[in-house]
């Protein structure tokens, strides 16, 4: 019981300060297009964490207030493509995608790193995942990754490390 109240009280201290985050990024999507490889992934939900596919690098587009992500993932050894298109939500920074997901850039350079939340309705409850993105697919221990850390330090949430080849085949424009 004790656990519970706890990881809830967690949840809700997560949420508060993601909200409150969230209003730093005057997002310029044109700066923010293109390549990002994902290097480090938190949530206070150790399933999020398990998923069979993993993302491994995103490609970005804009076009108005649309935006459209070209996600690559590592699926038991495989690459796999998928793209989903987004609408800007009254929040700059903010999009809303089909299937009741979002996604919030928190921090970011442009130059990089990228810092998003992404936030998931699934069985009646909202999951929030941070996620941290760099340009280059060599260095991840860069100023955004401690700024990433500090965000998430405090939280008591899980932290996982992702490589692959699946985000260098996409840089690449091969898959």
């Amino acid at each position: 019981m004790e656990a519970r109240l706890l990881s809830n009280v967690c949840g809700l201290f997560l949420v508060f300060l993601l909200q409150a985050e969230s209003t730093r990024v005057d997002l310029v999507p044109e700066k923010i297009a293109g390549f990002w490889k994902e290097v480090a992934v938190a949530s206070d939900q150790n399933l999020v964490l398990k998923a069979q596919r993993r993302v491994e690098g995103l490609f970005l587009t804009f076009s108005g207030g649309n935006v459209t992500v070209k996600a690559v993932y590592n699926s038991s050894g495989s690459c796999v493509t998928e793209r989903s298109s987004g609408s800007e939500r009254d929040t700059v920074g903010e999009f809303a995608f089909p299937g009741n997901r979002e996604i919030h850039v928190l921090d970011t350079d442009y130059e990089r790193y990228t810092i998003l939340k992404l936030t998931l309705l699934w069985q009646g409850r909202n999951f929030h995942v941070l996620k941290y993105f760099t340009r280059s697919l060599e260095k991840e221990d860069e100023p955004g990754f401690w700024r990433f850390r500090e965000m998430t330090a405090d939280q008591g949430l899980y932290m996982l490390a992702r490589h692959g080849r699946c985000a260098e085949l996409l840089k690449e424009g091969l898959v």
